[in-house]
């Protein structure tokens, strides 16, 4: 399994992005998938995630209602849309799968089995 992301830039606050996580080796459907991001001298946290099968979603409190993750089966692909961001929202931004995730744990990044590299996301204000 192989997960490479992008879609990261520098944007001015309010602005939006989108992210991509492009799987290869496996089927997107099969895999919960989260992103995470880590800003520079803080730990890695959780932002969003959509679980295998069913596509449930959930999201951390600081992202919830600006942004919105979503699966295109037939791309392979996970995406990340990031509306109204914020200088705070400033971070490497990494996606990350599993095959066997429960749900108490879609937010612990230790418990996913793949990752991609990250993909920077600036927002100036």
């Amino acid at each position: 399994v192989q997960l490479q992301a992008s879609g990261g830039g520098l944007v001015q606050a309010g602005g939006s992005l989108r992210l991509s996580c492009v799987m290869s080796g496996c089927t997107v459907s099969a895999y919960s998938v989260g992103w995470f991001r880590q800003a520079p001298g803080k730990e890695r946290e959780f932002v969003a995630a959509i679980k295998r099968s069913g596509g449930t979603t959930f999201y951390a409190d600081s992202v919830k209602g600006r942004f919105t993750i979503s699966r295109d089966n037939a791309k392979n692909t996970v995406y990340l849309q990031m509306n109204s961001l914020k200088p705070e929202d400033t971070a490497a931004y990494s996606c990350a799968a599993d095959a066997s995730l429960i749900t108490s744990s879609i937010g612990n990044g230790d418990a996913y089995d793949w990752w991609g590299q990250g993909t920077l996301v600036t927002v100036s204000s």
